[in-house]
């Protein structure tokens, strides 16, 4: 039948573009619009072929052959189709597998069964070269398509172009319509008002590690300031306490204790302590492999922070099925709009307003439970690079600045004048 078709090997296109755009193959430095692409894709087989698409073939990889967030917006897509090969790790680094194997057997039975005139290849792999060549030996025109390289070489197989109908390069302009590299130096959109910055969020320690800094530290201070008044050494002789109190202080002997700062508390003026709370805050993951449920009084957290709800508490099953296809079909992926996107589901689905101003004064804290829920929410967008892997540093900064990006807008809604408040008109 006199119609198109393009089978598109993911790696390939996505890893060429990153390596184009921002110097490496790793799709975590590119942020893709897929509906974008896939339009892209459709107009130039339509022009370049001059027949209707009958349909787009996404050739991809995925641990375990389980769908991705990419993976589930495209197969809703019209007109794409996608097939997932596994993705395996080897030697600290990730390939795909069955991919090749896939597209081959697509592209055999496509030419065997007459379902299209022209096939439309994105691919850089010479593994394909067998299934090319049965192609034409059904009478199937195979047009290849490479991605612009980065050195201006080629950036595929010299026996599959040499045998390719015909040839095209889609170029740096051809591929920043739908593609672009990650600004890796700060979250693009800058917060609506003058707020400090969110980088002590992405080193801020777990609740119990910033209690144990905080003990560790007053004993640090303790014996510095020990050392300063006087103290003695383990081995020197005894001298009077800090404080002029008279009373000697003796060295600690084999096998004896060593006073510790709450025992020489009342031997020494009190330090002046500190009013306001520390940077620290606990913006992490609540273990390595994942979320581990705690009550928040476990956490160490205050009474006004613990009864925040999460957004899991204040969803229904109906609006948890509306989330994900929302999550499917609409929403992008970039971890900016990620958090904009949390954010605004659990504003809008607060009981009290009231919580939105306890939340606000917290910042740059999120509630430990609130931002556990929001980072495994951000992973079912592949913000995680695969399943073994942490989010990225710069990802969870941008998440978390979506996040506050949201919590200020409706915080400074709350405290907006009225219309036509203000002094009365005589």
């Amino acid at each position: 039948m006199d119609r198109c078709v393009v089978l598109v090997d993911a790696g390939y296109l996505l890893g060429a573009a990153a390596t184009l755009l921002a110097g490496e193959p790793a799709r975590s430095r590119i942020s893709v619009d897929h509906a974008g692409l896939i339009r892209q894709l459709r107009e130039r087989a339509e022009d370049e072929t001059g027949l209707p698409l009958l349909r787009i073939y996404w050739f991809d990889g995925a641990p375990d052959r389980v769908p991705q967030p990419e993976h589930r917006r495209l197969r809703v897509m019209p007109r794409v189709t996608v097939r997932l090969g596994a993705l395996t790790r080897s030697d600290g680094r990730w390939a795909q597998k069955g991919v090749d194997a896939a597209m081959h057997t697509e592209l055999t039975e496509l030419a065997r069964n007459r379902a299209c005139t022209d096939i439309v290849l994105v691919t850089g792999d010479g593994d394909l070269l067998p299934g090319l060549m049965s192609a034409k030996e059904h009478g199937v025109a195979v047009h290849l398509w490479a991605v612009q390289a980065a050195d201006g070489d080629y950036n595929q197989s010299e026996d599959l172009v040499a045998e390719a109908d015909e040839r095209r390069v889609l170029d740096r302009t051809w591929i920043t319509r739908a593609v672009r590299a990650k600004d890796l130096t700060g979250v693009c959109v800058p917060p609506p008002v003058p707020r400090p910055e969110i980088a002590a969020i992405l080193s801020a320690p777990l609740p119990e590690a910033a209690l144990a800094s905080a003990e560790r530290a007053a004993e640090a201070a303790a014996a510095a300031a020990g050392l300063r008044n006087g103290t003695p050494a383990p081995d020197g002789p005894p001298v009077p306490a800090p404080g002029g109190h008279g009373h000697p202080v003796p060295p600690p002997a084999a096998g004896r204790a060593v006073p510790t700062p709450k025992d020489l508390a009342g031997l020494r003026p009190a330090a002046p302590q500190p009013t306001a709370p520390p940077q620290a805050s606990a913006l992490r993951w609540s273990s390595d492999r994942g979320w581990v449920e705690r009550p928040a009084t476990a956490l160490g957290e205050p009474p006004e922070t613990a009864s925040l709800p999460t957004l899991a508490q204040l969803t229904s099953a109906e609006q948890r099925w509306a989330d994900r296809e929302d999550d499917i079909t609409t929403v992008g992926g970039d971890p900016f709009e990620v958090g904009q996107v949390f954010a605004r589901r659990w504003l809008e689905r607060l009981p009290e307003q009231s919580h939105v101003q306890r939340l606000s004064v917290l910042y740059p804290r999120i509630p430990h439970r609130i931002d556990g829920e929001l980072l495994r929410y951000a992973a079912r967008f592949g913000l995680l690079a695969h399943k073994d892997d942490q989010i990225d540093e710069h990802d969870r900064y941008a998440i978390r600045a979506g996040f506050w990006r949201e919590i200020d807008v409706r915080a400074a809604a709350e405290h907006a004048p009225a219309p036509g408040a203000g002094s009365a008109t005589p």
